[in-house]
């Protein structure tokens, strides 16, 4: 790979790296979260086996049976009051009330019950809402319009209340758990799924925020956040119907429990998580597990209860790696693709994205990290598809370039003939019918005797000019220069089927153009020039002859050329022979006179020629 080529695949893997890395820099995910966070998805995704809910954690259902019997909602808040103090006195772990009582209720008396379980029970939790600014100013933070807590005329105590947002990313999935929030008083608000959590974490292991250095623990390891404090979750349950008794959490029917068909003591020990569990209370979201099906806000959670117990955090490995494995992948891809184009370039492109695939989940399995999978994947695509569309330029320009200086050497016809077939020049011709002509300068020795080498050049260049463009302007195929002869050929390797009157019509225009280039040449050097041309018409052998290994020569062979050629020598200057042969095929085309029968070399018998005078349609 030359430099300049080096030089201009780096400077094309820059650019390539900038671009995805501004993709990628943009808001918190970048530009294509929404294809990156589905393949964290499938990363993250377990299997039947694997889903093992939490055996201390069960909900209690506010489901369309329980609305049916209990009444419209809401309920009177001493409905829940009953309920959350069976279950204390039954001996539940802690209690979750994940139905928002941020304004007082109509029944003074129903909140002074749900005061009185506060007071009484410091492991009953009511949840807190943060309501967010819909325009967030600030990138990558949370800012907050304001804090819904429970009622004043509830009476309950700070530190028995939690935030319960749920926030879903750009897809409108939920994937991540905010751990805290700061009210507007700059007091930390645990999540919901924190507090319960706690209750079920041996003491080394509890969760904890250390406000000096700002991080959130669980037990001394450091909590992987975000800029908003959020962690993505495990899901160990599959939405609503689709849990099944072994896979979903432990759920009863609310008005079973507190009519007590259930007893209250089954829930002895447990934390318990009381929701809403209908599509008519509009608590349901979507998740990882399902595009179709939502998950209640109370099984959400719950999975994030058991997703802080079980501590199985994976650390983002964040956008500064990310834009080095960009660039990384990118320079590498490009020098590779430079040094191997063709189809290699492809075979090297698909082992690099499968080592990056295996890197990617060797990463994550056994360091549990994740590193950006879309930005490099696509950085290097690119990369690939530029290197491929470079080639392909290059090679035009150079097919272009090779065509132009071989088509000076050797018919364009040839070239393009060589080309489009793909084959390698081998030697070899096939039997052909065609139309020969040969050209010659009458008093060429003469010439060059009086004028000047350099003149001489300029003349016999203005002749081989003339004659090429008269060849080529008739579809000829020119052969060869034979000092100040020339050689053409019409019928190959193109096929022409009239190539008689073409060939004619190409010796017509080279006499008109050499009474003027005559005309020029009396004038300046005081010499005329004639030219002689000989045409033949018949079978020869067309091909490349010459050697293998050094030099081929694309050319006719055989008694058509000979004869031409003999043709050629007979002619006086300024005069057009033709075979009877050739003669038959014009059809009466062009004015011809009968010169006779001549003698010729090689042939025992002599030849009936025709001099061409020009078309009979101009005469």
């Amino acid at each position: 790979m030359s430099v300049k080529k080096g030089m201009k695949a780096a400077a094309a893997g820059i650019l390539i790296a900038l671009f995805w890395s501004l993709l990628a820099g943009l808001g918190s995910g970048g530009m294509l979260n929404f294809v990156e966070s589905p393949l964290r998805d499938l990363m993250r995704a377990k299997s039947d086996a694997e889903r093992q809910p939490h055996p201390n954690i069960k909900i209690i259902k506010v489901d369309d049976y329980s609305l049916e019997r209990i009444g419209q909602f809401p309920w009177d808040r001493s409905v829940y009051a009953e309920l959350i103090t069976e279950l204390a006195e039954a001996g539940a772990e802690a209690i979750f009330l994940d139905i928002v009582l941020a304004e007082p209720g109509q029944n003074p008396d129903a909140d002074a019950a749900m005061a009185e379980v506060m007071q009484s029970y410091p492991n009953v939790y009511l949840p807190v809402v943060f309501q967010l600014v819909e325009r967030q100013e600030t990138k990558g933070q949370l800012d907050v319009r304001s804090v819904l807590y429970p009622a004043s005329t509830i009476e309950a105590p700070r530190d028995q209340a939690a935030h319960i947002n749920v926030m879903p990313d750009k897809d409108n999935t939920v994937r991540m758990l905010t751990i805290g929030l700061e009210d507007q008083e700059a007091a930390m608000v645990p999540a919901m799924s924190v507090v319960l959590a706690n209750y079920l974490l041996d003491e080394q292991l509890q969760i904890r925020y250390d406000a000096k250095q700002e991080t959130w623990y669980r037990g001394e390891q450091a909590i992987p956040l975000n800029s908003k404090s959020q962690v993505t979750i495990d899901f160990f349950t599959k939405p609503r119907e689709q849990a099944s008794a072994d896979t979903g959490y432990d759920s009863q029917s609310f008005f079973d429990v507190w009519s007590g068909a259930i007893p209250a003591e089954y829930y002895e020990g447990e934390v318990v998580l009381i929701g809403p569990y209908t599509t008519g209370l509009q608590d349901e979201y979507y998740t990882p597990l399902s595009r179709t099906t939502t998950m209640f806000g109370v099984e959400i959670h719950a999975n994030m209860v058991q997703s802080l117990v079980t501590g199985a955090f994976y650390f983002d490995t964040g956008k500064p790696v990310t834009y080095a494995l960009i660039f990384g992948l990118t320079l590498l891809g490009l020098l590779l693709f430079e040094r191997f184009p063709g189809r290699t370039s492809l075979y090297i492109y698909c082992g690099l994205v499968i080592s990056y695939a295996a890197a990617w989940l060797i990463v994550y399995q056994f360091f549990s990290h994740f590193i950006s999978f879309t930005y490099p994947f696509l950085a290097l695509t690119t990369a690939v598809g530029w290197a491929v569309v470079s080639h392909y330029m290059e090679e035009r320009k150079e097919r272009s370039r090779v065509t132009t200086i071989f088509g000076r050497f050797v018919p364009r016809s040839v070239v393009d003939e060589m080309l489009a077939s793909g084959q390698e020049v081998k030697l070899g011709g096939q039997r052909r019918d065609i139309s020969v002509i040969f050209v010659d300068i009458r008093g060429f020795t003469s010439m060059s005797e009086r004028l000047q080498p350099e003149e001489v050049i300029v003349v016999l260049n203005e002749y081989l000019d003339l004659c090429t463009k008269a060849v080529f302007n008739w579809q000829g195929t020119l052969d060869k220069f034979i000092g100040d002869g020339v050689m053409a050929i019409f019928g190959a390797p193109v096929d022409l089927p009239d190539h008689a009157s073409h060939a004619v019509r190409a010796a017509l225009e080279m006499k008109q153009q050499s009474d003027l280039l005559e005309q020029r040449c009396l004038e300046k050097y005081g010499i005329g020039v004639k030219f002689g041309i000989g045409i033949h018409c018949g079978p020869a052998v067309v091909g490349n002859i010459g050697s293998e290994m050094l030099r081929l020569d694309y050319t006719a062979i055989g008694d058509t050329v000979n004869l031409s050629a003999r043709l050629e020598s007979n002619a006086k200057p300024g005069q057009i022979l033709i075979s009877s042969d050739l003669y038959d095929r014009l059809e009466g085309r062009f004015v011809t006179e009968d010169m006779g029968q001549i003698k010729v070399k090689g042939k025992e018998q002599p030849v009936q020629v025709y001099a061409v005078l020009g078309e009979a349609a101009q005469a």
